[in-house]
């Protein structure tokens, strides 16, 4: 079934026009001088409000293509207080119409959808027609972090990493059995407390 639109989301995109980016309007001046970090379909914006508050100097980029649910996003990155946090409405395979080459320091995919694999593999947020993206847009040292509750996606985009230009230097099946850094996100949270292990990965470019 899908979901019914919400009739308030334009008024919401207008009061918080302030935060978005787009092809018109850049802000290149909110970036100058900044390491930046975007997450790929940023949901409600639980996961990027928390990291710009842990990282008041990195400029952050959320993205996400609903149009309710970055409406939604726009909401709570104004209520968190963070200054350093810009929303895009865009695509993920838009993304080099909007940065520069080598300009982005890290890559968040939480929770991507998994998108069964039956002819639609590609829209896989980790096939390596995104990943051709993201070798584009990444520094010299730039990383991509993947989370997941998914077992079979996970197993796939392991694979389609380490097969196409990086190179995996952290990998767990188990992340919150783990005393490593975590900013948890809407989904992690759920899925956590329903007993599910959260799947994670870091990868940088192969030299």
């Amino acid at each position: 079934m899908r979901a019914r639109k919400k009739k308030n989301t334009p008024e919401r995109l207008l009061k918080y026009s302030h935060l978005f980016i787009n092809k018109e309007n850049r802000d290149e001046a909110f970036f100058e001088n900044k390491k930046i970090k975007i997450e790929i379909g940023c949901g409600k914006g639980a996961f990027i409000s928390q990291s710009a508050l842990l990282e008041p100097d990195v400029a952050f980029v959320g993205i996400e293509k609903v149009s309710d649910v970055i409406a939604t996003a726009a909401v709570k990155t104004d209520e968190c207080g963070a200054k350093n946090i810009r929303l895009l409405m865009a695509d993920a395979s838009e993304l080099c119409d909007y940065f520069s080459d080598h300009s982005i320091d890290t890559v968040y995919l939480n929770f991507s959808d998994p998108w069964p694999p039956n002819n639609r593999a590609k829209r896989r947020l980790t096939h390596r027609g995104f990943l051709e993206i993201y070798k584009r847009l990444l520094t010299e040292d730039g990383r991509l972090e993947f989370k997941t509750d998914n077992d079979k996606l996970f197993d796939f985009s392991v694979d389609e990493i380490s097969s196409n230009g990086f190179e995996i230097t952290y990998l767990t099946r188990d992340l919150h059995s783990e005393n490593v850094p975590n900013v948890v996100t809407e989904y992690e949270a759920r899925f956590s407390q329903e007993g599910v292990p959260i799947k994670k990965l870091v990868a940088v470019l192969k030299k």
